[in-house]
């Protein structure tokens, strides 16, 4: 399993921006993602990437506000946050995966971090 802490969490006002880091132990050859989790509901994907950084995917939730991405040199994986909304509440996780390919579902991931919390205001 992978070793995963997540960093940059906040408390910002409606259309700001965060940046989220997750320091990993032994990420390089898996492909990873970020989930959150809102109070009172399910954990849902957010943002899915490759192993190499050049394939992403993201929920429709999110898609072209926020970004994915990784560097293997510091074994970290990032997601910059942009316009964001009070619905974008939430604890964020990130977490590796022993598949390959997009996994979408939670349960596909065996290594999580503890989360970092995103508070947006309106």
């Amino acid at each position: 399993q992978v070793q995963l802490v997540e960093s940059g969490g906040g408390s910002v006002e409606a259309g700001g921006s965060l940046t989220l880091s997750c320091a990993a132990r032994g990420f390089n050859n898996n492909w990873m993602a970020w989930f959150r989790q809102a109070p009172g509901k399910e954990r849902e994907g957010v943002a899915i990437i490759s192993p190499s950084g050049v394939a992403t995917e993201y929920f429709d939730s999110v898609a072209g506000r926020f970004t994915i991405s990784r560097d293997n040199t510091v074994n970290t994986l990032y997601l910059q946050m942009n316009a964001l909304k009070p619905e974008d509440t939430a604890m964020y996780f990130c977490a590796a995966t022993p598949k390959v390919g997009f996994a979408r579902l939670a349960w596909e991931y065996n290594s999580w971090g503890q989360g970092t919390q995103v508070t947006v205001s309106s």
